[in-house]
C-alpha cells in the first residue's frame, strides 16, 4: 500500500509485488474504507488525478499535452536495448519519445481499477453539426461485465483538431460516477456547449472557434471509443 499525494516513479515497486492499493490522503476513515476494498465489502473506484511516469526521465508528462510533428506510435518506437549494437547512424523511430522509457506513461490520467469489467460502446452525438448558441448531446452505453455491482467513473474527453494557438491532444471535458450491478447496460450522456469548447486565444482572452473536434467517452484518458462532431460559425437555420 502507497498513502501519497502526488505521482511517484513505481517501475521498480511493481516489477516485486502483483498489485498496489493507492490511498491519496485518505483522511481518518481511510483505514475502515481501505479494509472494505482489501476484504470485497466494496470495490474500488477511485481515478488518478495525475499521470505516473514509467520513470523520473520521462517527466514532466501529461495526457493533454501538444501533437508533435512526430507523434510517436506502437510501430515506430522501438526501445534502446533492441537498436542493433553499432548501427550506423540513422533516423531510428523517427518520432518522439524517451529511448529508455517510450513514449507512454506507467500510469495514464484518470486510470484506476475495480473488481469489475466494465466495456464502452455506441458511442454517438445528437447532432453532426451545431451552433454557437447550441448544445450537443454525446452518449455511449457503459455495460458492467463482472460479477460484482461497483462504481465506474465514466469520463469525456475532446479535441479540438485546428485553433490560432496549439491544442491538447485530449482535454477531460466531463465525469460522471454510475453504479452498476452485474450485467447492467447504461446509456450515459454529456451536453457540450460553446462554452466547453473555448480556449485562451493568442491575446489570452477566453474565444471560441468554429470547426471539427474529435470526442472520446471511456473509463480514462486512454480511451479508445470515439466520434466528431463539427461547431459551425453560424446558428443552423434548420433548427428552432
Amino acid at each position: 500500500m502507497i498513502l501519497a499525494g502526488r505521482p511517484l516513479t513505481l517501475r521498480d515497486i511493481i516489477d516485486d509485488v502483483d498489485a498496489l492499493l493507492f490511498a491519496w490522503h485518505p483522511g481518518t476513515m481511510g483505514g475502515p474504507a481501505i479494509a472494505d476494498i482489501l476484504f470485497g465489502v466494496e470495490s474500488p473506484s477511485g481515478k488518478l488525478p495525475a499521470t505516473f511516469p514509467v520513470m523520473v526521465g520521462q517527466a514532466p508528462i501529461y495526457y493533454a499535452h501538444k501533437n508533435t510533428g512526430r507523434p510517436a506510435t506502437p510501430e515506430k518506437f522501438t526501445h534502446m536495448d533492441d537498436i542493433p549494437v553499432r548501427l550506423p547512424q540513422s533516423s531510428w523511430g523517427f518520432a518522439s519519445f524517451h529511448l529508455d522509457a517510450g513514449y507512454e506513461p506507467l500510469y495514464e490520467f484518470g486510470y484506476g481499477l475495480s473488481y469489475a469489467q466494465f466495456a464502452y460502446s455506441d458511442i454517438e452525438v445528437s447532432e453532426p453539426e451545431f451552433g454557437m448558441g447550441e448544445t450537443v448531446t454525446v452518449q455511449a452505453v457503459v455495460h458492467n461485465q463482472g460479477k460484482v455491482e461497483a462504481d465506474e467513473v465514466v469520463q469525456l474527453y475532446v479535441r479540438d483538431l485546428v485553433g490560432n494557438v496549439t491544442r491538447p491532444v485530449k482535454e477531460l471535458k466531463g465525469f460522471q460516477r454510475i453504479r452498476l450491478k452485474p450485467g447492467e447496460r447504461r446509456r450515459v450522456s454529456f451536453v457540450l456547449g460553446p462554452d466547453d469548447l473555448a480556449f485562451h486565444g493568442r491575446d489570452m482572452k477566453l474565444i471560441t472557434e468554429p470547426g471539427e473536434f474529435h470526442v472520446w467517452i471511456g473509463g480514462s484518458s486512454d480511451a479508445e471509443l470515439s466520434t466528431a462532431f463539427t461547431l459551425i460559425a453560424e446558428q443552423n437555420p434548420g433548427k428552432h
